[in-house]
């Protein structure tokens, strides 16, 4: 088994002993180059992004700057948003669902090192994959930490570390991150009514 193959399926494996064809500076350049394009070409950005990411949907624009670890093992859904400094360090697979929203500085953290000193000394490392599920919202800076799955829906507040997996349809906070309460019937009526009111204003604009 390769070493990028023990690196993707959760085994230990040496950095710097990665296949050439696998190396991460092409798509930490390619997000450098991201990062360095004029905020006035989003087109252009968009572009580079579906070209770093190992795929998209249609719509997606990750505002810069953003970093990267590969870059290709990171996969999108349709309608994604993340604000700016978002950190998407995939050495495992990164799993993002349809219409999620990132908030500024979200990291997504797949990377492990072993908990015995002399071990992770010698170089050797392992991940675990995130998978973030369809419409969910990740407020500003919070930590999605190796292994982690978000169920659908769910919102995450502002600084959470989330270390273990969330349901859908909550609203979780804190560090580490713990279901605050779930998203609940009137949350829908009452959001659906401030929608309505909204465009009824427009209309007698």
């Amino acid at each position: 088994m390769s070493e990028y193959q023990r690196m993707i399926s959760g085994q230990l494996y040496s950095a710097a002993k990665i296949e050439k064809e696998y190396n991460p500076q092409t798509s930490r350049a390619l997000a450098q180059k991201i990062n360095q394009t004029s905020l006035l070409e989003q087109e252009k950005i968009i572009a580079l992004e579906k070209q770093l990411f190992g795929s998209t949907g249609k719509s997606i624009y990750v505002n810069p700057p953003l970093q990267v670890d590969y870059g290709f093992n990171t996969h999108i859904g349709e309608n994604f948003y993340a604000n700016v400094d978002c950190i998407f360090l995939d050495v495992a697979p990164i799993t993002i669902g349809d219409d999620v929203m990132f908030g500024p500085r979200v990291s997504l953290i797949t990377p492990l090192h072993p908990i015995d000193a002399d071990v992770r000394a010698r170089g050797l490392e392992y991940a675990k994959p995130i998978t973030i599920g369809n419409r969910v919202w990740l407020g500003a800076g919070v930590i999605v930490n190796p292994g982690v799955t978000i169920g659908e829906g769910t919102i995450v507040g502002s600084g959470a570390v989330v270390t273990k997996d969330l349901p859908a349809y909550v609203i979780a906070v804190g560090n580490p991150a713990r279901v605050l309460r779930e998203i609940s019937e009137e949350d829908k009526h009452y959001w659906e009514k401030q929608e309505s009111d909204y465009h009824e204003t427009k209309k007698a604009d």
